[in-house]
Parts: C-alpha cells; sequence; structure tokens
C-alpha cells in the first residue's frame, strides 16, 4: 500500500520550497532512479500483513492469487504510467493546485474531508497491526475476523499508548516522520523477504509445486469471510492504490519527474510489496494456521484470527514481533501526519501540530476497534472507490476540454470557489454504483472503472451546460 511522506504531505507545510502553487523548474527535476527506491520500500509497509493473509482466509486459490496479483498489479503500473505521469510532467503542479484551477477552493475543501477521514481510519488499522505484537508479551486474547468491536480492556489500553507515541511523533513534524521511515523501509523488505523463506521451510516445502500445493485449487473461505476469485484478485491490486494512481494524488510525486517514463519505477512497490510482499504474508499465515489455536477455531466453526503479531512470531521469534511493530508504524505515523495536513487546509489557522494530535485521536479511536483492519480488503477498496474519480475529472479536463469547446480549469478562469461540475459528476457516480453494489453484494473494486468512466463523463456533460450558462 501507499503510505507516503514526501511531496504530497510536505506541499502545504512548505508551500516555497516544495513549488505548491507552480511548476517544477527544470533544475529541480528527477531522473527515475529517484523515484524507483521510494516505491519499492513504501509498499512494503503494515497493509502487507493484513491483505496477504485475508487473500488467503477469502479460500483464493494458487493461479488466481499468483496471476491475478502479477496482472492486477502490471494495470496499476500502466495506470501510473500512462495516465498519472503525463499528465504530471506537463502541468508540473500538485494535485491540490490542479484540483484548485479546475475545482474551486472550496470544493478542494471537501476532498481534504474526505481523505483525511480516511486516512485516519487506515492509520488506525495500522495501529491495530502493532498492537497484535505489542500485545504478546501480555497474553492479550487477539481479535477475531469477524470482531468488530474491543475484546478485552488490555486491548483498548494498548491501542491507546500505541497510538499516543505515534501521534506524538507526527505532530513533532515531517523530518521525524521521514527519518524514521527511511531508517525502517529498506530492512523491512529484506525482513518480509525473511519471513517468506522460514515460513516456506516451516511449511516443508521442497518444489514449487509445494509452494502451488498451500493455496492449491482454493476451496470455502474462512467463516464469515467472502470468496475471492481470480476477478477479485486482480481488480483489487490494480485498484487498491486508485487513489493514487486513477485518482490523480501522485501527480504531486511525478511533477518531479524528467520524463513521464519513471511512472514505471511505481512498479517496484508493485512487485515487491504487493506481490512478494502479500505473498510472504500469506505463508506466515499458512503456518499459524497449523496451530493448535487455528485448528481448534476451525473446528468450532470461526476463523482463526489474522493477527499478524502471533504469526510473525511464530515464524521468526521476536524479530518477527519488531517488524510488526515497525511495519504499522511506519504506515501509521506519515498517514496521521497526511491527515493532519488535510484537516489543516480546512482549518488554516490550527497548526500543525495540533490538527495532527486531532488526526492521531481519530486514528487511535478507530484503532480501537478491529473491524477496520480486520476488514481491510472492503477498506481499501472502498477507498479507492470514493477518491479515485475525482482523478477522472483531471484526466477528461486535460484531454477532452479542447475537444467538446469547454474552458479547461474552469474555476481558475471564472474565478469560481466552487465547480458545480465536478461536484455533481463525483457524487451521482458514486451514488449510482454504490447502490449497484448494495444491491447486488458486488465487491467495489469491480466498480471502481466504470464510476471513474462515468464521473468524467458527466463532468463534461455538466461542463458543457455551465459554459454555455
Amino acid at each position: 500500500m501507499s503510505e507516503r511522506i514526501e511531496a504530497i504531505s510536505v506541499e502545504q507545510e512548505n508551500p516555497v520550497n516544495e513549488y505548491e502553487r507552480e511548476p517544477i523548474p527544470a533544475h529541480e527535476r528527477k531522473g527515475w532512479k529517484s523515484f524507483l527506491g521510494m516505491y519499492a520500500g513504501e509498499h512494503a509497509a503494515g497493509t502487507e500483513l493484513m491483505i496477504g493473509p485475508l487473500f488467503l482466509a477469502a479460500g483464493v486459490s494458487a493461479f488466481d492469487l499468483i496471476v491475478g496479483l502479477f496482472l492486477g498489479n502490471l494495470l496499476a503500473t500502466l495506470s501510473w504510467r500512462y495516465i498519472t505521469a503525463p499528465i504530471a510532467t506537463k502541468s508540473r503542479i500538485t494535485l491540490y493546485y490542479q484540483l484548485e484551477k479546475i475545482c474551486g477552493k472550496n470544493l478542494v475543501t471537501i476532498y481534504n474531508l474526505a481523505n483525511g477521514i480516511l486516512f485516519c481510519f487506515l492509520a488506525g488499522s495500522m495501529i491495530t497491526v502493532s498492537a497484535t505484537a505489542v500485545g504478546i508479551p501480555f497474553d492479550m486474547p487477539m481479535p477475531a475476523l469477524t470482531d468488530t468491536m474491543p475484546n478485552s480492556i488490555s486491548w483498548v489500553i494498548i491501542v491507546i499508548l500505541i497510538g499516543t507515541v505515534i501521534s506524538l511523533v507526527a505532530a513533532k513534524g515531517y523530518e521525524s516522520v521521514s527519518r524514521f521511515a527511511n531508517i525502517a523501509a529498506p530492512w523491512m523488505v529484506v525482513v518480509f523477504l525473511a519471513c517468506g523463506i522460514v515460513a516456506l521451510r516451516q511449511l516443508n516445502v521442497q518444489s514449487f509445486q509445494d509452494i502451488w500445493a498451500i493455496w492449491g485449487d482454493g476451496g470455502e473461505p474462512f467463516p464469515g469471510q467472502t470468496k475471492f476469485t481470480f476477478w477479485h484478485v486482480m481488480f483489487f491490486a490494480w485498484f487498491c492504490n486508485a487513489a493514487m494512481h486513477m485518482g490523480m494524488a501522485d501527480l504531486s510525486v511525478f511533477r518531479y519527474a524528467k520524463k513521464a517514463s519513471a511512472g514505471w519505477t511505481t512498479s517496484a512497490g508493485m512487485y515487491i510489496g504487493h506481490f512478494m510482499a502479500w505473498v510472504c504474508a500469506s505463508l506466515l499465515y499458512a503456518v499459524f494456521i497449523q496451530s493448535p489455536e487455528a485448528i481448534n477455531a476451525l473446528a468450532n466453526g470461526e476463523a482463526p484470527p489474522v493477527a499478524p503479531g502471533p504469526m510473525a512470531y511464530q515464524a521468526v521469534g521476536i524479530s518477527g514481533l519488531v517488524l510488526v511493530v515497525v511495519a504499522g508504524w511506519t504506515t501509521a505515523n506519515p498517514t496521521i501526519y497526511r491527515a493532519g495536513l488535510a484537516f489543516q487546509a480546512i482549518m488554516p489557522k490550527a497548526s500543525t501540530f495540533t490538527v495532527t494530535i486531532v488526526a492521531g485521536v481519530l486514528a487511535t479511536i478507530a484503532g480501537i476497534f478491529p473491524a477496520f483492519a480486520m476488514k481491510l480488503l472492503g477498506f481499501v477498496a472502498t477507498y479507492g472507490f470514493i477518491l479515485a474519480p475525482i482523478g477522472a475529472i483531471i484526466f477528461f479536463d486535460h484531454y477532452f476540454s479542447q475537444k467538446f469547446a469547454i474552458k479547461q480549469n474552469y474555476a481558475e478562469w471564472a474565478n469560481k470557489n466552487f465547480n458545480w461540475a465536478v461536484l455533481l459528476a463525483w457524487i451521482i457516480s458514486m451514488a449510482i454504483f454504490y447502490s449497484v453494489s448494495l444491491s447486488t453484494g458486488m465487491f467495489l473494486s469491480f466498480l471502481t472503472l466504470p464510476a471513474w468512466i462515468t464521473t468524467g463523463v458527466l463532468f463534461i456533460v455538466f461542463s458543457k451546460w455551465m459554459n454555455r450558462s
């Protein structure tokens, strides 16, 4: 997953150095190597420790997992390369400034509010991940896959303590967040791989056929889980970062790239984090479900808990616990920081420290409820579904405004703070396809692409009408 602490966050705190309201000058542009390490490191994080096991709990077969992840991650890479990077390297301005030009300042405020709240929920799920490791020495009962409420007072206390520490570090500012992430990211990639190798040994894997047999032909999902097929895996892999590529959040990153071809560097994150790390985390869960605790749960008709702490500890001991704590921390820490900045855009008079603490409190409250982590596949799908259509507004405005004789960057041209064409297109599209999901039970990742296209088309239609007015 993409939990970034670079330009997306800094641009609001340090507008002069980050060229918040002007194109990136030529001397600041960077080659592809500057992006390769960033994407490789940021996608091997706390979310991977939950998503990989949840695939296994959903009854995914070996073919569906391996091929689905390969194609889904390829489509995600292509989205960054051919949708986000070309616009970023042509306009060379941040997502927020680009939205302001099209939508108006007041509508961007609504986007920031949605962004900030979703960031808090994501950070809360990662506090949950870290708590599963911290709770082991205290013999704390772990939340079950079907749990929505906290299951013990010890759980609540540990989550509050972790959330408090993470929030205080995030509130100290970008430097403390960046320093911690830069130290941890390279190490975490190696430990993820080591965990996978150790898990293979514990599963007595001797050949590729043995690896394939871990998932086999799939089967019924664990109690309370939705059955995942090839299409679920592929579309989830494609759209779990939809807010960043098709949602255009990474305009703020690739505006620094010398060429649009830098978009190919996202493949490092996709195939190291969203392939290798997911598979390795799934292997940890495969080891765990052979434990007496998991066997007893299945015998009682219950799903074995997906608790990264016990899984990693059983496989690699103390180093596994360190991995889980650090992975949750490196995700929650910058995410709370970014949520604070999103809230600060709404309340510009509030200090960065204050809004970050507010975001941290919200994230900690969310972390108390294990549902956000245990239902992470659904939450991440919802996150992409909500934010990706905003990218369609930018894409259609960039490529189709002239063709349909409408004003590009309408809010800037008309000196308006609110572009109703954008809001109507966004809300109507989400309402239509979310209703489809509710009535049919269809996975939201299946509906992200049609919602994205519909938003863009409606934006053109409404903009054409507004221009005539």
